[in-house]
């Protein structure tokens, strides 16, 4: 299942100039030296970025490696995407408090399907190497396994925090669990990694490759750890299970409008680990005004996933919705009439908001209600049990960021 294409090399920069943006936003790297020197020999590195698709969807936190992953590419680079096939049926422990639940092959190779797909919205398809780690794991013997098995010992094994706060826990942990930590090292030495990219939860992982290269005579691996992205309540890793997260296969609207809900704190994080701004980029970016610099951040993430064109588009509207203040004339979602369910025959406005499925309870509607945050026709609603009429074209409005337009009968 290797898919190789024609790697196109550009002329290589001075390591200097490249060691200075491949740094940018980027945690603990060992070592900067070993990668100053491995640049200086202006060969194209070979640049390692292992995922495991147990789930369809990728999310900005995903793209912060993909994205220093394109950056090596930029700069000439081979960039190695392995699709871990055969590792996701183990599951990364990593920062697990329980054993992950198995998928089947037939749920892993649809996600890794979506996964490809997604990925070119950032990198290079045409600078890429992307291969399975089901092309060696499936061919080795039992006794092969066992080989491999005895270069890392238990005791090394549990000083993984994980595994050691889920034994003080009393939680089990699994034996086929420890083998993930050297299938992940073995793939380094299968590709012949140069470098490989992970977030600061994979440094363990990470090591097991350089400590295994080592044992095979290859020059270890720098391994280059990324920061984790906070989700946008800003206090959280982005997770699609905490409902943080933005997809990067959202329309533009969503991820624009998504950004632009972020603190002004967190927009400063995201531009260097998202975007690859340096300091002095986020000092210009700084001297202007907040609200600009974010809409630029959220125009420049929509145009990267959905397009230019439809990132404008997303921007051009959400300042007629917020700035301008003229819903009326953007492009809304439509709420048709046959979503209303009126209780006892009279339409209310609580029973309209709950159309809209913004509130996740009637108590949270009535607060959006009681509070302000509630329009129809630029009217403010203040009486959840008020009746109300909606007509066609209508403009409703839900909270800060919620716009909709009565459909039709």
């Amino acid at each position: 299942m290797r898919v190789k294409r024609k790697v196109l090399l550009p002329i290589m920069k001075p390591s200097s100039e490249q060691l200075d943006v491949l740094l940018r936003g980027t945690a603990p790297v060992i070592s900067p030296e070993e990668l100053r020197r491995k640049l200086s020999a202006s060969r194209p590195l070979r640049v390692k970025l292992g995922v495991d698709p147990t789930a369809p969807d990728l999310h900005l936190g995903h793209t912060v490696a993909l994205s220093k992953l394109r950056q090596f590419q930029d700069f000439g680079h081979v960039a190695v995407l392995i699709i871990g096939d055969f590792t996701s049926m183990i599951g990364d422990p990593t920062g697990r408090s329980a054993t992950r639940p198995p998928l089947s092959r037939d749920e892993i190779l649809a996600n890794a399907k979506t996964y490809q797909e997604q990925a070119f919205k950032v990198l290079d398809r045409e600078r890429l190497e992307m291969v399975f780690n089901g092309d060696w794991f499936a061919k080795m013997t039992f006794a092969e396994i066992i080989q491999l098995s005895s270069a890392v010992s238990i005791s090394q094994m549990m000083q993984r925090r994980d595994f050691r706060e889920r034994t003080q826990a009393g939680s089990d942990i699994r034996h086929h669990e420890t083998f993930y930590p050297i299938m992940q090292g073995w793939d380094s030495v299968m590709v012949r990694a140069d470098v490989e990219l992970g977030g600061t939860d994979q440094l363990f992982n990470i090591m097991v490759g350089r400590d295994l290269q080592k044992d095979h005579g290859q020059e270890p691996q720098v391994a280059m750890l990324l920061p984790i992205l906070e989700g946008t309540d800003g206090a959280q890793k982005m997770s699609k299970s905490l409902g943080n997260y933005i997809g990067v296969s959202e329309s533009a609207s969503e991820i624009f409008g998504k950004t632009m809900s972020i603190s002004d704190e967190l927009m400063w994080k995201w531009f260097p680990l998202l975007l690859g701004k340096s300091e002095a980029d986020l000092v210009a970016l700084k001297s202007g005004h907040p609200m600009e610099a974010k809409k630029t951040l959220a125009e420049t993430l929509a145009a990267r996933f959905e397009g230019c064109e439809a990132a404008k588009k997303a921007r051009h509207d959400f300042e007629r919705k917020f700035s301008a203040r003229d819903a009326a004339s953007a492009d809304l979602p439509e709420l048709s009439p046959k979503d209303f369910r009126a209780q006892g025959g009279v339409l209310s406005a609580l029973d309209l908001v709950m159309a809209t499925g913004v509130a996740a309870s009637k108590g949270e509607a009535r607060r959006l209600i009681q509070q302000g945050g509630v329009e129809l026709a630029e009217t403010r609603l203040g009486d959840p049990a008020a009746p109300v009429t909606p007509k066609a074209g209508d403009v409703f409005k839900v909270g800060k960021k919620h716009f909709f337009r009565i459909g039709a009968g």
